[in-house]
């Protein structure tokens, strides 16, 4: 083969591995709502709070035209606070009665929520989308249920991290719990994708450590070194980044075995903190002019 041939070659293969490149691209470019939410799994699953042997109320949320998001309240007698759930990217709130459980048996009410388009909750969701459900949900404690805001803990797993970091910046709860959550979207795209300029199209940001910046409440961060698909550095960075009080509170499993409730020790370091914080509240109550 001359040289002008095998140029040739080279060009054409050059040209080919741009194509497929590109493809690849528009691909991540076009197709990221579906590289990040997961709605239909375990939406044939049909648990409740009652499975567990809690009583609840079916709560209906009328955030937008067109989209009525589904949730859970789990009641408590005397309830030390209320607990809001926001959950990860896949599967609906049927699929963590646990932690409804779990805050139940540490005295607390709980509520937790369905993104639009997870559940039955209608709509499709977007990033600007979930923010908004989850202020639906905060308002629903706040001016139908009554609690004082002081008296909400907000807790987020994964994906619901960013969302409850959002906005915890934006309220004053009790405290917030980030359980197995990221730093942002294009930190973990660029994890999973390293040849890509995923920091370029990302199309959706979710910046957890932002919002912890803006944020002053009580922090409990929560991972676990053998998370699979949210690396143990993204506990560490939004425990870094955030100001004090915080604890860090390492689990073991995977992303999807690493839950809190399902370690008594970790369950007692949740009620520690909880304690804590609402000590902490009582003690900024007392300070505040009347």
């Amino acid at each position: 083969m001359n040289a002008t041939a095998l140029l040739r070659t080279l060009a054409n293969i050059a040209l080919l591995l741009a194509i497929v490149y590109g493809g690849l691209l528009a691909l991540l470019f076009f197709c990221q709502s579906r590289l990040l939410y997961f709605p239909d799994l375990g939406r044939e699953v049909a648990t409740t709070p009652r499975t567990v042997g809690l009583a609840f109320d079916d709560v209906w949320l009328d955030v937008e035209p067109h989209v009525r998001l589904h949730a859970w309240y789990v009641p408590r007698d005397r309830p030390k606070g209320v607990a809001l759930i926001l959950h990860g990217n896949a599967g609906s709130i049927a699929l963590r009665v646990d932690w409804l459980r779990m805050f139940h048996e540490l005295g607390y009410a709980s509520f937790i929520v369905d993104y639009r388009g997870y559940g039955r909750s209608t709509g499709a969701p977007s990033e600007s989308g979930t923010y908004a459900d989850a202020q639906a949900a905060w308002d629903h404690l706040v001016r139908v249920r009554g609690f004082p805001a002081r008296d909400v803990v907000i807790l987020g797993e994964s994906l619901g991290g960013a969302i409850a970091a959002w906005l915890a910046a934006r309220t004053t709860p009790r405290a917030l719990i980030l359980q197995s959550a990221f730093t942002s979207v294009p930190d973990v795209a660029a994890g999973i994708y390293p040849f890509f300029p995923v920091r370029w199209i990302s199309r959706f940001n979710y910046d957890t450590r932002a919002s912890l910046r803006e944020s002053s409440v009580p922090l409990l961060v929560a991972h676990s070194r053998a998370d699979e698909i949210i690396p143990f550095h993204h506990g560490q960075s939004l425990y870094a980044a955030a100001r004090e009080p915080k604890r860090f509170l390492e689990l073991s499993g995977g992303h999807n075995e690493g839950f809190i409730f399902t370690r008594r020790a970790w369950v007692e370091s949740l009620a520690a903190f909880l304690e804590a914080a609402g000590m902490q509240d009582a003690g900024d109550a007392k300070q505040r002019p009347l």
